[in-house]
């Protein structure tokens, strides 16, 4: 049976860890060559070496600051050299932050923004370039729940995954016409290991708003944006999918 992204190239950023390194692995496990991109290039080594078994070339790592316009523009031209083209993109890397909105210093905002928007946009627009001229490609961009709902203590974040999912519908407006899909996932909290560093009490506080009543698995995010990334996922772009655990439906 073929995988469904059998011979198909993807880079994914924030690669190396949480919901980053299990899309790398389903990935490879459904056929595709992926670029793993990240700032900690001693997990993304290490997941790269373990992935490439038997000695098929199956992942590489890339340096990269998704901020830094040269350094994506670079990392798409590793993924060309490397594997010949790029299939797929997952726009994954992120950071958090909370405080109040008054407390916030403006050096918190811009990087928050610079690296959960401005860092989408451009791995996005790089990325697109490079699918023009092969006349193809599906990129996934990670918004959240966050950007469907507001919470308190978190203005930049929020801001900022609103911002993504309106990225993604007019990308994906822009470029429906030369074969290039554009869609997002919209994560509930989920169990990652910055997730599990968080004290016991909060933890609970968080699965009780999930009506499944759990916290999301990594796995489980990997699967939706390994779907909207295949060809299963033909006839949907622009679209946000929710995979929140019942968080956001009945806000």
């Amino acid at each position: 049976m073929k995988n469904h992204l059998d011979k198909k190239t993807a880079i994914i950023t924030g690669g190396a860890s949480g919901i980053g390194e299990a899309t790398v692995r389903h990935m490879v496990q459904e056929g595709a060559r992926v670029l793993i991109a990240d700032l900690n290039s001693e997990t993304g080594e290490k997941l790269a070496q373990e992935l490439n078994t038997g000695g098929d070339t199956k992942a590489v790592f890339f340096k990269v600051d998704v901020t830094q316009e040269d350094q994506v523009k670079a990392m798409v031209q590793k993924a060309k050299s490397e594997f010949g083209s790029v299939d797929i993109v997952f726009n994954n890397a992120g950071i958090g932050h909370t405080g109040e909105a008054h407390e916030y210093t403006l050096e918190d905002w811009n990087k928050v923004v610079s690296i959960n928007l401005t860092g989408v946009f451009l791995v996005a627009k790089h990325s697109i370039g490079a699918m023009l001229e092969q006349g193809s490609g599906s990129v996934v961009n990670c918004a959240s729940i966050l950007g469907n709902v507001g919470q308190a203590q978190t203005a930049a974040y929020s801001a900022a995954k609103g911002g993504v999912k309106n990225l993604t519908k007019t990308l994906a407006l822009e470029y429906a016409d030369r074969g290039i899909r554009v869609n997002s996932v919209s994560p509930g909290y989920i169990d990652t290991p910055i997730l599990a560093e968080a004290p016991e009490e909060l933890k609970q506080v968080l699965v009780s708003r999930h009506p499944l009543g759990r916290l999301g698995k990594p796995e489980e995010i990997a699967a939706a944006v390994v779907f909207l990334a295949s060809d299963q996922a033909s006839f949907v772009t622009g679209a946000d999918l929710l995979v929140d655990g019942g968080y956001t439906a009945g806000k």
